[in-house]
């Protein structure tokens, strides 16, 4: 399924972010916090996300064909695809299987991840965003992020975890947190995809705040490709 994110300044749609839904014949949908952990105890992950990263590069050649170009397609990426698996050499076998360029892909690791790991995970990523791809830190401000380590990581975009955006403008915490995160981003030149918007009162807050890039229910919820043809 695909998640718009929309550019507040146009209100366009300018990406999406894939993700996973799991159709059971007799459960139904199941959501994917209710099987990713499971793929990730055995080694399924590795082919599960080798999955979707050709079936997103495989869509996008497809909606470029319809006239759709978008600047961002977020795809979320476990850590055992880095630290099991080279996550370099897959990306590279599916981008040779599709013929599809990297450089509006965006590979989302969560900080939990990222603020964690050797210099071999490290020196991975490198490798990945030399063949094109973005990295993003997924969840961000709600881990323990040294800024020091950050400035070491190939890092394109940060996004701001919706726990921080649901009470938004309501709860001050909440509110100086994201104007911190907000903060930094401007600072280190990375551009901010707030995630979980629902209200129009936190849109109002967080775009007063110059942030760009949005995406949640108030928008849009996750789609199949075909209707997401027909949204954009």
């Amino acid at each position: 399924f695909y998640q718009p994110i929309v550019d507040i300044n146009t209100h366009d749609c300018v990406g999406v972010e894939s993700l996973l839904r799991w159709y059971h014949p007799q459960l139904g949908w199941i959501a994917p916090e209710n099987f990713v952990a499971v793929a990730e105890e055995s080694e399924l992950i590795l082919t599960l996300g080798e999955w979707v990263l050709q079936t997103a590069c495989n869509q996008l050649i497809d909606w470029e064909s319809e006239g759709i170009s978008l600047e961002t397609v977020s795809v979320n990426v476990s850590g055992k695809q880095i630290i099991v698996d080279d996550l370099a050499v897959t990306a590279k076998r599916v981008l040779d299987a599709t013929g599809y360029s990297p450089n509006n892909i965006l590979l989302e690791l969560t900080e939990n991840f990222i603020m964690n790991q050797n210099e071999t995970a490290i020196n991975r990523m490198h490798e990945l965003r030399n063949l094109g791809f973005g990295l993003a830190i997924d969840d961000f401000g709600t881990g323990y992020s040294s800024l020091s380590y950050l400035k070491r990581l190939p890092i394109t975009k940060l996004k701001l975890d919706k726990s921080f955006v649901t009470e938004i403008p309501d709860d001050r915490n909440d509110a100086a947190i994201a104007q911190a995160v907000l903060a930094l981003g401007r600072s280190l030149d990375l551009p901010i995809i707030a995630e979980g918007i629902e209200t129009k009162a936190a849109e109002s807050f967080l775009s007063a705040e110059h942030c760009r890039l949005f995406q949640g229910f108030l928008y849009a919820r996750p789609m199949p490709a075909s209707d997401f043809t027909t949204f954009y």
